[in-house]
């Protein structure tokens, strides 16, 4: 009989590696699966830099001992605490050695399947393994949730994709591409493809791109009036860093406004001198219609004025980012689904992430409207490891599952019956 587990972990980004680090050093025990920094490595193009500060991409362990910083010393690379763009495969040759060093034990494995159980959960593994274990951690990156405009949804797929499906992009030189989008993944791929010699266009919805800030030298009344936090600065970005416990007991509505609202996917300031000026962009523009016709794109935008431009390409890139959805999870079936009390498709969560099926946590994006912004960035797998990890390893239950004091309350006045609404 396979043995359980305390805790499982499915995901190995950022969020999953540093919650195994915090599990390990307080001794409880568990199991990860996943690729490595696999949405990193495979949704995200080559020669990109992140939008993050340097100190604000790391990975955590429960010493601090190996911080970007740290890493880029240790390796002779350059590296600034702000000012300086961290090249993408430095931030992944980095993830890929925090993994090695604090959780050599990672399974490269793909589970299928999550089956509640009377003791747990069972894990079905794509090679037809299975592991058990008391406790899941659900910390699956943003793949999964790729967003499509319907409008763009029924051309074939050689003509139409997602930007989270190229990661070298050298394949596009001379060809006519559009890209619909005016966040960090549409001008990001713009940018890129422009330098590999495609003909390319920008479609943005909104009258102007809104890049972010470039960081800038600061007097002690700027940083009072706009204290700085890993999510930039700013007194609600500070506060969303510095509180994510008090934004959680905030009212659901105002939560939800504030995650719909607050840090928009921007384009990181190093794009600005790529794309003003250097790459074709209609502004205030929506796609009213596409359709293929000779092995090619027609795109009939509708412009602000109320008037109509059509643009023919050989392919068109929704750089349109992710709307995240429990439902779009494949190893999540109807017997997880169908007890999983959400809103707007993402599990309502206790003040440790656990949802309404008791073992059952979410970290990362899929706790955005519970815990704020915070969950959509990297910064914010700190609190979740620190916070998962305390309640964890001094729960009194140790080796049963356990429910959330105040969420037992909750829900035993409210019944477990929710809907993947």
């Amino acid at each position: 009989m396979t043995e359980i587990v305390d805790v499982a972990i499915i995901g190995a980004g950022p969020y999953g590696l540093s919650i195994a680090a915090h599990l390990s050093g307080a001794g409880v025990g568990y199991r990860i699966f996943g690729a490595p920094m696999h949405t990193w490595r495979t949704s995200m193009p080559e020669g990109m830099v992140l939008k993050s500060e340097g100190n604000a991409s790391n990975l955590y362990d429960p010493r601090s001992e190996l911080t970007l910083e740290r890493y880029c010393a240790d390796h002779g690379l350059p590296y600034a605490h702000t000012g300086f763009p961290i090249p993408l495969t430095t931030f992944i040759d980095y993830g890929i050695a925090f993994q090695r060093r604090f959780v050599p034990h990672l399974e490269d494995r793909q589970v299928s399947a999550v089956i509640p159980t009377s003791d747990g959960f069972d894990l079905q593994l794509q090679d037809g393994g299975l592991a058990r274990a008391r406790r899941l951690i659900v910390a699956a990156g943003i793949r999964a949730y790729e967003y499509i405009p319907p409008e763009l949804e029924n051309l074939p797929p050689g003509l139409a994709s997602h930007s989270a499906t190229h990661v070298k992009v050298a394949g596009f030189a001379d060809r006519k591409v559009a890209i619909v989008g005016g966040g960090a993944s549409a001008v990001n791929l713009a940018a890129l493809l422009n330098k590999n010699a495609a003909e390319v266009t920008l479609i943005v919805r909104k009258d102007a791109i809104a890049y972010c800030g470039p960081p800038t030298r600061r007097t002690l009344l700027d940083r009072i009036k706009e204290p700085e936090s890993g999510l930039g600065t700013g007194w609600r970005s500070w506060a969303c860093c510095a509180m994510p416990g008090v934004f959680h007991a905030m009212p659901e509505s105002f939560r939800l406004m504030v995650v719909r609202k607050h840090l928009p996917a921007a384009p990181g300031w190093t794009l600005q001198p790529q794309v003003d000026g250097i790459v074709p962009t209609i502004l205030g523009a929506r796609i009213a219609r596409a359709r293929e016709s000779g092995g090619r794109v027609h795109l009939e935008l509708g412009l602000r004025d109320g008037e109509t431009k059509v643009l023919t390409v050989d392919h068109v890139i929704a750089g349109t980012g992710y709307h995240v959805d429990m439902r779009r999870l494949a190893f999540l079936g109807p017997d997880v689904l169908d007890r999983l009390d959400c809103v707007e498709h993402t599990p309502r969560l206790s003040r440790r992430f656990e949802s309404s099926i008791p073992g059952l946590f979410f970290v990362g994006t899929a706790a955005a409207n519970s815990f704020g912004p915070l969950m959509r960035f990297a910064y914010g797998a700190n609190f979740a490891a620190k916070r998962l990890t305390q309640y964890l390893s001094h729960s009194p239950m140790r080796g049963s599952v356990r429910r959330d004091p105040v969420q037992s309350e909750r829900w035993g006045k409210e019944g477990l019956a929710g809907t993947a609404d």
